[in-house]
């Protein structure tokens, strides 16, 4: 187990390293890493686009009904101000006469959308409205967004298509299409999940994620070699993710399983963030390089497709 330090000066060492090709080849079994990579991909990472909250939107233009803008205000200032708040604090707060003001929180709790905690205490955002942004958060979720694209992509190119996502660690794969003539067996799905040095979808998310993040995975998951295949080394690992942003998409080159190819793709919503990943598994025997061109140019495009549906929906 190599101690930080050692790993900072390790890593230190790998960008000040002229950039050249790094090798799969490395020490068997697993290595345990604490990386230090404060502003390393800097360099060759796109500048953040501007998130939702620092842009402005035109407002509709069309006509508005006062007591419906008066209610809203009312649910946005109460929901900052998480210990409640007096009737007379919000009307002043509001902007709204004491009377105008009452009914409407009368009708509010009525329905669920603010709750009484008593005279002291005054009111408090009700269940109805984590209930609504429960549903909102599920309906936004590109698993959700995105089930039936995978499904039809999956068709498309005839081989398999998953979409995958960073839990803490942990690359989880939520969804799995494959064609039924086709008879190729995926990697084991709890193999998968520490393993996203050796994946094209954990790949195309390590290579996007703050440096912060890519420590804490990298320290908890380590480098664990699968095939002789794997990359197992950190400088192997930091040329392997400069290349992915250069080229735009990630290669599992037999990395994970002997006989399996695949390629994947980030998938970013409003800012830039990466939330998911995409990839298509295909036997190694057909994985020619003009065959290689021809899937990663599917899978880019449609990850964008489906970035520019996250981005419209979550604004």
């Amino acid at each position: 187990m190599l101690s930080y330090s050692e790993i900072h000066s390790d890593i230190m060492k790998v960008y000040c390293m002229p950039q050249k090709a790094a090798s799969n080849s490395g020490s068997t079994g697993e290595t345990s890493v604490t990386l230090d990579l404060q502003n390393s991909f800097e360099d060759d990472r796109p500048a953040a686009e501007p998130s939702s909250s620092q842009t402005q939107k035109p407002a509709s233009g069309g006509r508005q009904i006062q007591s419906v803008n008066r209610a809203l205000t009312i649910l946005e200032v109460i929901a900052s101000e998480q210990d409640g708040m007096t009737l007379s604090e919000l009307a002043e707060r509001a902007g709204l006469n004491a009377s105008t003001c009452h009914h409407l929180v009368a009708t509010l709790v009525a329905r669920g959308y603010l709750v009484n905690l008593g005279r002291s205490r005054g009111y408090a955002v009700g269940q109805k409205v984590n209930q609504l942004n429960t549903l909102a958060e599920r309906e936004s979720d590109p698993v959700e967004l995105l089930k039936d694209d995978i499904r039809a992509l999956s068709i498309r190119l005839g081989h398999g298509v998953q979409l995958a996502v960073l839990s803490e660690t942990s690359l989880l794969t939520k969804l799995r299409f494959a064609p039924a003539k086709d008879d190729l067996k995926e990697p084991d799905d709890v193999a998968k999940m520490t393993a996203l040095h050796a994946t094209a979808t954990g790949k195309a998310i390590l290579a996007w994620i703050p440096d912060t993040e890519l420590v804490r995975i990298i320290s908890a998951n380590g480098l664990t070699r699968y095939t002789d295949k794997t990359i197992v080394t950190l400088s192997g690992l930091v040329e392997e993710l400069r290349s992915v942003r250069r080229r735009g998409f990630s290669v599992d080159n037999e990395e994970l399983q002997k006989g399996v190819v695949c390629i994947g793709a980030a998938l970013r919503e409003v800012g830039g963030a990466v939330v998911a990943s995409i990839s298509t598994t295909v036997p190694a025997h057909q994985a020619t390089e003009e065959y290689r061109a021809h899937l990663s140019k599917a899978i880019i495009t449609a990850a964008h497709e489906y970035s520019n549906r996250l981005r419209k929906f979550r604004r």
